[in-house]
C-alpha cells in the first residue's frame, strides 16, 4: 500500500466522499496532485477488499453519483498502514509524513515503531550520502549538494530522535524539540 492508499482512506474516515470531492480534499490538504488514474483504481480495490461501501446518489439530469464509505474493515485497514512502515518505504518523505500527520490514531508504542522505522533509514542514507561525498572527487557543486543533504538528514535525525526521546506523545510547551 502507498501513501497514496493512506491519505484516501484517512479522508473517507472523516466523511463519506464521491471521487471528485475525495481527489480535491486529498490534494487541498496535501499539495500532492491526484490523477484519477490513481484515485479510481485504488478506490475499487478497498471496494473488493471490504474496505469501502460505494453508494449510487441520484442527481437530476445526470447519472448517478458514487459515494464511497469507510467500513469496519477499511479503519482496521486504515490503522494497520499506519502502524507499519516497512523499511523500504521508511525512506520515503511523503511516505514517513502521510503516517505522521496522523499519529493521533496510534498507541504512543506504534508512533514510536514508525519513528524507529523513519530513524533506521535516515541513518542508512547519512551513511550512503558520508561514502558519496569520499568518492565525489572535489566536484564543487557536487560538494554543496551533498553538504545541502547532509545537513538536511542530520537536521531530521535530531527531531526525530526527540520525538522518540518522549515515547510516542505529543510534545508539550515543555518538552518540545527544536532542530
Amino acid at each position: 500500500m502507498s501513501y497514496v492508499e493512506v491519505l484516501l482512506l484517512s479522508h473517507l474516515a472523516t466523511a463519506p466522499s464521491h471521487g471528485y470531492e475525495l481527489r480535491r480534499r486529498v490534494e487541498a490538504t496535501t499539495g500532492f496532485a491526484l490523477h484519477n488514474n490513481s484515485l479510481y483504481p485504488a478506490l475499487r480495490r478497498f471496494e473488493d477488499a471490504g474496505a469501502v461501501t460505494k453508494t449510487a446518489r441520484p442527481q437530476e439530469g445526470r447519472p448517478p453519483r458514487h459515494v464511497y464509505a469507510i467500513t469496519d474493515v477499511g479503519r482496521d485497514l486504515l490503522h494497520d498502514m499506519l502502524a507499519e512502515l516497512p523499511a523500504e518505504l521508511a525512506g520515503d518523505e511523503a511516505e514517513f509524513l502521510a503516517r505522521m500527520g496522523q499519529f493521533e490514531l496510534l498507541t504512543p508504542q506504534e508512533r514510536c515503531g514508525v519513528l524507529d522505522a523513519r530513524l533506521t533509514a535516515l541513518s542508512a542514507r547519512a551513511a550512503h550520502l558520508a561514502n558519496l561525498v569520499a568518492v565525489s572527487h572535489g566536484h564543487p557543486w557536487g560538494t554543496v549538494v551533498l553538504g545541502e543533504l547532509i545537513r538536511q538528514t542530520a537536521a531530521e535525525r535530531r527531531w526525530l530522535r526527540g520525538l522518540r526521546a518522549l515515547d510516542g506523545e505529543l510534545p508539550t510547551a515543555e518538552n518540545r524539540t527544536e532542530p
